[in-house]
């Protein structure tokens, strides 16, 4: 029977005594480094491996590394990416980048070519189960057991075949502190550097913050550090909450900054753990320009913090909790995330509650939709087919306002009944159950907006068809009145049908009536548009648009809909404070770069401020060449003559500057 664990030093000691060769010579050994690479040898010997002996070769097969792969396809997904930048750092070092599941079987790697050979002769490689169990002492398996970052050198590694390497892993953890999986970096031991673990802990911690953002990305995070410029870098803490001041999950960093397990800190509240509360901080963060603020945390050290969420829905939900409006809990069916018990630590179904009436920005959503005859029309339609329990599906790109007008049609048909969104990401068939009876949404005959549908995992869509097929037949048998089914999607359905994605049946289903919410660059309510934002966002008095700066919103092309629109306007306003008319200096620099930049590069040709210009002598072909020249000259007297710097701003190159200038020169 192996000997119980005794301290480091005993064991550094015995191994003197014993005249062992020192563990992995010409490191600058850390005691506690020796004590995990010791216990782990003594794991190794207690379940009977042999250093000598050939290690077991074998890969998964084909079909089985494909199912490994299929169950961490997320992250896949995140750590890919990462993977690419830090093999960018250690190229050509005769080393490789690895990915493993919590098991340690690899499900990815990238390298140098000569290495990658080379490694593959000790089974380093994609469909290897690099446990300690099956390989001994080495960094991916230690760093599972002790599940911190483990750096295994040269003789520490406990099989003979597989010393030539030095490996640098450190393990990958979702928010609540679960292991995914191991990052790690391998090399021939010669090639050793002591920044690569480094390396490997930072990249680590990119996919863990792309993790948590990933799942709480409809939940306010709180970004905070000791130091204020640390914030926004990977050594930030970022902590969800809900809107109850709850803390659902956290990153590494938030961990080490507040000394705390993740158990402890999902113990503590908003108000325990930083003295501040929900709705404190939606009133400082809802302004774009608002800066950190000081926090005094539990433990006695003030820390700088800053906090993201989607503010129209975050106002709303605050001002429930705050005014305790019953009902108007907010559960993470809501927010688009699994609940999980703390203590019991397994998924436990959520109950979603309807969403409470939305901010006072946004308490009309119609008001951001009718001003284009066609948009008005699309609301009508889809008034008509709720009332008469027809599924409604609405297409349309990211940010063009598909949850405004869901909730536009949904006032104009059930408006004192609850409204309740849904995220599809990453929602399971006990979710679907709560959403549809756990709140009494079916016998307030309220509407359920399912966000981006074609996401929903396969698992869920067939309950989602069962789940509507029951409200069916229960109507039939003149029971409650069902609940409205709205869906949103930014891809097209029949294509994902098609490709074998998304079920027909369910297709069908939901596609009772099916419109398209245009793009904004194709709508012709722009400034209708932009006006009514304006006005809501004023509250000081009214404001108006420049000419200047209508035209810049005029021939913008607006990647990001109604949404950039709405951000850029509430921006202009906040930064226009005090004025009675917004002008250029009030935007934000960026919306002004890409939209001068479109004009000046001709990447869209401008829409006039006044449509009867067009027919005025000068204006008719020419007018591209007259906004181009305005556009240039300006840049350059505002860059003093400076060429250069106007291209810059303009973002063309200097040649394109001087060859219009003399264009219109000549003209």
């Amino acid at each position: 029977m192996p000997n119980l664990p005794v301290s480091g030093r005993a064991r550094t000691q015995r191994r003197a005594e014993a005249g062992d060769r020192p563990i992995a010579s010409g490191l600058n050994l850390d005691p506690r480094h020796v004590n995990v690479i010791d216990e782990s040898h003594q794991r190794c010997v207690a379940l009977g491996l042999s250093r000598i002996e050939r290690p077991d070769l074998g890969l998964l097969g084909r079909s089985d590394l494909a199912v490994a792969r299929d169950r961490n396809l997320r992250l896949h997904a995140h750590a890919a990416p990462v993977m690419e930048l830090l093999y960018d750092q250690i190229v050509n070092t005769e080393s490789m980048v690895v990915l493993t599941d919590s098991t340690g079987t690899i499900i990815h790697a990238i390298g140098d070519d000569d290495f990658l050979s080379r490694a593959s002769k000790v089974a380093l490689q994609p469909g290897a189960v690099w446990s300690e169990s099956q390989k001994g002492t080495n960094a991916v398996g230690t760093a599972l057991m002790e599940e911190v970052p483990t750096l295994v050198h040269a003789d520490e590694h406990y099989f003979h075949a597989n010393q030539f390497l030095t490996c640098s892993a450190a393990p990958i953890l979702d928010p609540r502190g679960n292991i995914l999986g191991v990052l790690d970096v391998s090399g021939d031991h010669r090639s050793y550097h002591q920044h690569t673990m480094a390396l490997v802990k930072m990249s680590a911690r990119m996919i863990e913050n792309h993790w948590l953002n990933d799942d709480y990305r409809s939940v306010m995070r709180l970004h905070f550090h000791r130091r204020v410029d640390f914030i926004g870098t990977l050594m930030e803490g970022i902590i969800a909450i809900k809107p109850d001041g709850r803390i659902v999950g956290a990153n590494r960093g938030a961990l080490e900054l507040l000394r705390m397990s993740g158990a402890t800190l999902r113990m503590q509240s908003l108000e325990s753990l930083f003295g501040t509360s929900v709705g404190a901080l939606v009133d400082r963060f809802r302004s774009p320009l608002a800066t950190p603020m000081t926090v005094q945390a539990s433990m006695g050290h003030s820390m700088f913090l800053h906090a993201r969420f989607d503010w129209p829905v975050w106002t709303s939900l605050a001002e429930a909790v705050a005014a305790q409006v019953p009902g108007a809990a907010v559960t993470s069916a809501v927010l688009g995330e699994a609940s999980i018990d703390a203590e019991a630590g397994s998924a436990q179904p959520t109950r979603p509650a309807p969403c409470a009436a939305p901010p006072a920005q946004l308490s009309k959503p119609r008001a951001l939709i009718p001003a284009d005859a066609q948009a008005a029309a699309v609301v009508e339609r889809l008034r008509l087919a709720l009332e008469h329990g027809i599924p409604l599906l609405i297409h349309g790109e990211t940010g063009t306002g598909k949850e405004w007008l869901a909730r536009a049609a949904h006032e104009a048909s059930r408006p004192n009944s609850p409204f309740l969104v849904v995220g599809c990401s990453s929602l399971a068939p006990a979710d679907l159950d709560s959403a549809f009876g756990g709140t009494g949404l079916g016998a307030s005959a309220g509407t359920l907006f399912l966000d981006e549908v074609g996401e929903l995992p396969k698992s869920a869509q067939l309950r989602l068809l069962r789940l509507i097929d029951q409200q069916s037949t229960a109507a039939d048998r003149a029971g409650p009145p069902r609940a409205a089914v709205i869906c949103a999607s930014r891809e097209n359905l029949r294509k994902l049908v098609d490709a074998g994605s998304f079920r027909e049946d369910l297709f069908y289903r939901l596609n009772g009536l099916s419109v398209r919410l245009p793009p904004l660059r194709q709508r012709s309510d722009l400034m209708a548009l932009a006006a009514g934002i304006v006005e809501r966002e004023s509250p000081d008095g009214p404001r108006e648009l420049s000419a200047e700066v209508m035209q810049l919103l005029l021939n913008h092309r607006w990647p990001g809909n109604v949404r950039q629109l709405f951000n850029v306007l509430r921006a202009a306003v906040v930064l226009s404070t005090g004025e009675t008319v917004i002008s250029r200096g009030h935007m934000p620099e960026d919306f002004v770069e890409e939209a001068l930049a479109a004009q000046a590069a001709s990447l869209v040709e401008p829409r006039s401020v006044e449509p009867e210009s067009a027919a005025r002598p000068g204006h008719g072909s020419q007018s591209l060449e007259h906004i181009e020249r305005d556009v240039i000259r300006r840049a350059v007297d505002a860059a003093k003559g400076n060429i250069t710097m106007a291209s810059k701003s303009l973002g063309i190159s200097r040649n394109t500057i001087y060859r219009k200038l003399s264009r219109n020169e000549r003209h």
